[in-house]
């Protein structure tokens, strides 16, 4: 038996998504379930030491995410693509970054879907150019928190989630899912 088939739940309702904002210095993280009353099952941020060489960050975040990913047990990961034209080298990092995710939910069978920050602001604000602070404050509104989540990361991570989830609810969507050939 595979190491993979012992970390999948047996149960598979509520769907848990988990949202990444990937990054080398700070990955944000948040955990959404239901996507009729969506709520946050957890949030926060991996962090690595910047004095660390780029390989021991990278193990970090590796380990750090296997530990998330075993306790909670997603069903499905929401990453937010690689969208950056001024800093070459924030780029390669949060590509890097991008990388360990997508490896570990390949080792573990973990679906992968990705949406560009312009999808997560329509989604979510409303509106594909939305601004920081108003996408903040709709992730509290939707998932009824008291404040805004800190850090910023964790926010972005969990709009992600909810991204996924509100494309999950769409009728076009599912529509489009239902009348989808099989496999063969």
């Amino acid at each position: 038996m595979s190491e993979t088939a012992v970390l999948r739940r047996e149960v598979r309702d509520p769907l848990r998504v988990l949202g990444i904002d990937p990054g080398m210095a700070l990955l944000g993280y948040g955990i959404v379930t239901d996507p009729e009353t969506p709520r946050a099952l957890t949030y926060g941020v991996v962090s690595t030491a910047a004095h660390l060489r780029p390989e021991r960050r990278l193990v970090s975040l590796y380990e750090e995410l296997r530990r998330l990913l075993q306790q909670w047990q997603p069903d499905v990961v929401a990453l937010e693509q690689l969208f950056f034209a001024r800093n070459v080298t924030t780029a390669l990092a949060v590509g890097q970054a991008r990388g360990v995710v997508l490896l570990l939910c390949g080792q573990l069978s973990i679906p992968v879907v990705e949406y560009t920050p312009a999808q997560v602001k329509q989604a979510i604000g409303g509106y594909g150019r939305a601004g920081k602070r108003q996408m903040q404050e709709m992730v509290r509104l939707l998932l009824q928190l008291p404040s805004i989540p800190q850090p910023d990361d964790a926010a972005d991570a969990l709009a992600i989630a909810l991204c996924h989830l509100h494309h999950l609810r769409s009728p076009w969507i599912k529509e489009s899912h239902e009348q989808a050939p099989g496999p063969g």
